[in-house]
């Protein structure tokens, strides 16, 4: 009686051309060459814990089953999304049964390792730390964050690289060498099939054989090849580093006045699925932190364009959200009034306990009045320009240490409101304060 089963599964293209040897490995010369890390470890057949840190589909899973290989350890693999302390402890117990049976040492390589939690992290250290099993983590988010500390110690950190196009092309004709067909492309569709990829070699393979088992005679140009191939998604996790990663970028192209980075990063926000809200709030620290004085109307400009966006919405609201970007990267830049504040808070903290000069003082009682104060107080509208030049700091700091928290560059606006406090700064010294 035949069954569904009576025939093998074909394995995933992928699976089939996973590199057999550390030579194959694509990509990842600075730790697999002779004078990489990794590289030396297999030379001298000695392998200490590492973690290996990189974007998906860069060969984490395959470098970590060749060094066991070369090196003739016995390897085991688990998942930290599937794996809880039970799997955990049931690996160990097998790495110590070998240990102490045949001496011989398991790497237990563990996928994603930054979803187990602190606790099933700590179990790892002591087996880690006598020697029973060689530690390879892999994970796609920072370990600094993801990590405890006490792994960290233990274990060597490698950076992966993202896949170059000149890698993606060498899968790509490996994919055509295995199958013995050339993918249906013509040369613009095969450039933009190694863009699509955006450095993940898994993924390309994925696409080379949806394209591989396309009918004979199809060749496609970019348009049909757009239509033939699902869209990938972008890499991007609003909740972990990648988050902060491009906020960071969007603000210091804000900063640093470039536009097109600016849009950019802003786009890859929101093709990513980032709130817009979040953008905005950037938008808004931007325009009084980076733009501040040199140019006020950046604010109100951030706050039109948030609110029409949010009165609007998507995908209307681009519109709002673009001439807001365009407008904060272009205009003239100043911190003069964060950093002063920065400044006056420091001054503050030092200078709490300073009384404030008496004549600046409302005086409600009697009391008051007899104590001197608001005597000598000069009402500014009463004089020209509306500037009697009187002394608002405490004594102490008045005079010649009459700190200047804010100082306002040539830039814009603010070059307007350098000349205004140059001018009252010359009439409060001629009126001897």
């Amino acid at each position: 009686m035949s069954s569904l089963f009576d025939e093998a599964v074909p394995r995933p293209l992928a699976e089939t051309l996973r590199p057999q040897r550390i030579g194959e490995v694509i990509g990842q010369d600075h730790l697999l060459g002779p004078d990489g890390p990794i590289g030396r470890m297999i030379k001298a057949r000695k392998v200490s814990s590492f973690i290996l840190w990189g974007p998906p589909g860069v060969g984490k899973t395959t470098i970590a089953r060749l060094v066991a290989k070369e090196v003739g350890l016995d390897f085991v693999q688990l998942s930290a999304v599937l794996s809880g302390v039970a799997d955990l402890r049931k690996v160990i117990d097998a790495a110590k049964q070998l240990r102490s049976g045949a001496g011989r040492q398991t790497v237990v390589f563990v996928d994603e390792l930054h979803r187990f939690n602190r606790t099933t992290q700590d179990a790892l250290l002591p087996h880690v730390e006598d020697g029973t099993i060689v530690l390879i983590g892999a994970t796609t988010e920072n370990p600094s964050f993801s990590l405890v500390a006490a792994l960290l110690s233990r274990a060597k950190v490698y950076t992966l690289r993202r896949f170059e196009k000149e890698d993606l092309a060498i899968l790509a004709e490996r994919a055509e060498a295995h199958t013995g067909r050339k993918l249906p492309l013509e040369p613009a569709a095969r450039d933009t099939l190694l863009t699509m990829a955006d450095g993940d070699g898994r993924y390309l393979i994925g696409l080379c054989e949806e394209l591989l088992a396309l009918p004979d005679g199809t060749m496609l140009d970019v348009a049909a090849l757009a239509e033939a191939v699902q869209k990938r998604a972008p890499v991007y996790d609003k909740g972990q580093e990648e988050h902060y990663n491009l906020l960071s970028c969007f603000h210091k192209s804000l900063r640093g006045s470039d536009v097109q980075a600016a849009l950019y990063w802003a786009a890859r926000m929101v093709i990513g699925g980032e709130d817009p809200g979040t953008i905005f709030r950037r938008l808004a620290c931007a325009a009084s932190e980076d733009v501040g004085m040199a140019d006020p109307q950046a604010m109100p400009q951030v706050v039109a364009a948030w609110s029409a966006f949010e009165r609007v919405g998507w995908p209307e609201g681009r519109l709002f959200m673009a001439q807001a970007i365009t407008y904060v990267a272009t205009a003239p830049k100043s911190n003069a009034s964060y950093m002063g504040f920065n400044q006056a808070i420091a001054l503050a903290q030092q200078t709490g306990s300073l009384a404030p000069p008496k004549h600046i003082l409302n005086a409600p009682t009697k009391l008051m009045k007899e104590l001197g104060y608001h005597e000598g107080y000069r009402y500014d509208h009463d004089y020209p320009d509306a500037f009697s030049g009187q002394e608002f700091m405490p004594d102490e700091l008045a005079g010649p240490n009459r700190p200047e928290f804010y100082v306002p560059n040539e830039r814009g606006f603010e070059r307007d409101v350098k000349k205004r406090l140059d001018y009252w700064g010359k009439r409060r010294q001629d009126r001897g304060g």
